[in-house]
């Protein structure tokens, strides 16, 4: 016989079978990653005295800081605000490019950070400093991917390459096969992200995706745009 529906959850089924997988080197021995996929007025963030953080908000952007100033700009202002509004922050685990910026920033302003690191980057793309973040080594990308999505509540993407795109796609198709529900919101800074919109409308047109996947995510011009938003939309999520 086949399992129950809720038994053949494939992400919830990833998550739970690579769970004893991670390895938390420093600091993190009461990290607690949540394998809920739906959004809930609870948060989901990276320790056990978070009762007090709102909400665990993860950022995907480069590990590189981009041709215009504009988007690093960008990327420390995301982080000031996810930490002076009482978030917390959850990221790829390095300190180079956008990443760190955002971690960084976020840590300043009194948010706790989640990195989450695969192993065999770790040499390519460093970690933070020991007090800035609570870091996960995980065999994988994929894993990666999957502990980021349990761990967060919602999803800003900034300016990116190759693995940013990866990240922004992931959640997104899964959002359209109905595994979450949390709220996606691309920063499109100075129209970084202009040239996807073509893209996507092409495929609706070419019948390979249905017309409202324009409803699976959102955009903001600036970071406080973007904050504003994904909390109005937490705020209003099914409790």
């Amino acid at each position: 016989m086949f399992p129950p529906p809720k038994a053949r959850n494939p992400a919830i089924s990833a998550i739970s079978a690579t769970a004893k997988m991670t390895i938390n080197p420093r600091g993190t021995a009461s990290l607690s990653v949540a394998s809920c996929l739906g959004t809930a007025a609870r948060a989901r963030n990276p320790g056990t005295d978070m009762e007090k953080t709102k909400y665990g908000i993860c950022v995907f952007c480069g590990s590189s800081s981009g041709a215009r100033p504009s988007y690093a700009q960008a990327a420390q202002q995301l982080g000031g605000m996810i930490g002076r509004r009482g978030h917390s922050l959850v990221f790829g685990g390095g300190r180079g490019g956008l990443m760190g910026i955002v971690a960084r920033a976020a840590h300043a302003a009194g948010a706790k950070v989640l990195g989450i690191l695969p192993d065999f980057l770790r040499r390519i793309e460093i970690p933070l400093e020991p007090e800035a973040e609570d870091l996960v080594i995980v065999p994988d990308m994929q894993i990666r991917k999957q502990k980021m999505l349990a761990a967060s509540d919602a999803f800003v993407v900034l300016p990116g390459g190759l693995g940013t795109l990866d990240e922004l796609f992931e959640v997104l198709s899964i959002s359209q096969l109905k595994a979450h529900d949390k709220p996606i919101v691309i920063l499109d800074t100075e129209g970084f992200y202009a040239p996807l919109w073509p893209l996507l409308s092409h495929i609706v047109r070419e019948g390979f995706a249905h017309r409202n996947i324009e409803a699976l995510f959102h955009i903001a011009a600036t970071p406080e745009a973007a904050m504003d938003r994904i909390e109005a939309l937490l705020r209003d999520a099914p409790r």
